[in-house]
């Protein structure tokens, strides 16, 4: 089974050395960074599942990691660590695309149960795979798989499908999935967003295990068939 991939990127070099032995203790392989610019070194040569990174280091500090991170990849679970605990910082981090926010010091326990309530959420498994019904997404390759079928979208169309059927009948409206998909500064307008489901629509309209419906006024969701 592959393990799964967690990068830190913390310039304390102490409190790098802790989260990677203990999230090593608890069979997560471990990549660290002293900031941002070392985390992408690493991105571009590893498969990441979850990113932990704080926000004050060198070089490049964590908004503009996760912000750059985010134009690239709108999925991957990202959990903020950090000194800063006033409200503005929060912000700023949830604005960028961050999923999670914990405050130093982090009690390790609690750190464990947030890394694994992440990839519950994004659904990420060892093997990377969503399954609904007869249909496999494999995130790796952005493939969907329906029996013999197989089909690669072009990855946002990809990235869209797997957001949605992630969280079968829960609304997205055209902002969230906008910036999740393309980044909270993207210059394409909401209509692209519409422009990319009509395209996937007719790539799966014969699929039956499930289906993308509109929801008239705010959004859509994805609905398994029974």
């Amino acid at each position: 089974m592959m393990m799964i991939h967690i990068l830190i990127a913390e310039d304390d070099e102490s409190l790098l050395n802790l989260y990677s032995i203990y999230l090593k203790k608890e069979g997560y392989e471990v990549f660290p960074a002293q900031n941002g610019l070392e985390a992408f070194d690493i991105l571009e040569n590893k498969h990441i599942d979850l990113i932990i990174t704080d926000i004050m280091m060198p070089e490049m500090d964590g908004y503009e990691f996760v912000r750059l991170l985010r134009s690239q990849n709108p999925l991957i679970p990202i959990l903020m660590i950090t000194a800063k605990e006033d409200f503005a910082s929060k912000h700023q981090g949830f604005r960028l695309g961050t999923d999670d926010y914990m405050v130093k010091p982090v009690n390790l326990n609690e750190l464990l149960l947030r890394i694994q309530a992440l990839l519950r959420r994004a659904n990420i498994t060892s093997q990377k795979r969503l399954q609904i019904g007869s249909t496999t997404l494999d995130y790796d390759s952005l493939t969907i798989l329906h029996g013999t079928k197989s089909m690669t979208p072009p990855q946002k169309e990809f990235f869209l499908l797997f957001k949605l059927l992630s969280y079968p009948d829960k609304i997205f409206t055209r902002t969230q999935l906008m910036d999740d998909i393309w980044g909270p500064n993207s210059d394409s307008d909401l209509q692209t967003i519409d422009v990319h489901i009509n395209r996937l629509r007719r790539k799966i309209q014969d699929n039956p295990d499930f289906e993308i419906v509109t929801v008239r006024g705010l959004g859509y969701k994805a609905v398994v068939k029974a």
